[in-house]
């Protein structure tokens, strides 16, 4: 029997639209997580291309790529990275 040839998987690929991305934002933010955020901040910044991402947040990419692996992104780069996505954080009660 032949061996099954598998891939890694990146969501990063099929972000492909500002809507797409905001949709997968969106149901990130709905889980209340905070790593799952910070993972799917990371994977729209990879979609969008982490290096134009740090030039628009005067961020390196170093910090960006540290937001999305330890989970815990400030307030301050939550709003950088939101804003350079196009996007509003807006609050609404539960």
């Amino acid at each position: 029997m032949a061996k099954l040839k598998t891939t890694r998987f990146d969501a990063a690929e099929y972000l492909k639209s500002d809507k797409e991305c905001a949709l997968f934002l969106e149901t990130a933010f709905e889980g209340g997580d905070t790593a799952h955020i910070a993972r799917a901040l990371g994977i729209v910044a990879r979609a969008r291309g982490m290096m134009k991402l740090a030039k628009e947040t005067g961020l390196t990419r170093e910090a960006l790529y540290r937001m999305s692996e330890e989970g815990n992104p400030t307030l301050d780069t939550l709003l950088k990275v939101s804003k350079a996505f196009g996007l509003q954080l807006t609050v609404r009660a539960a």
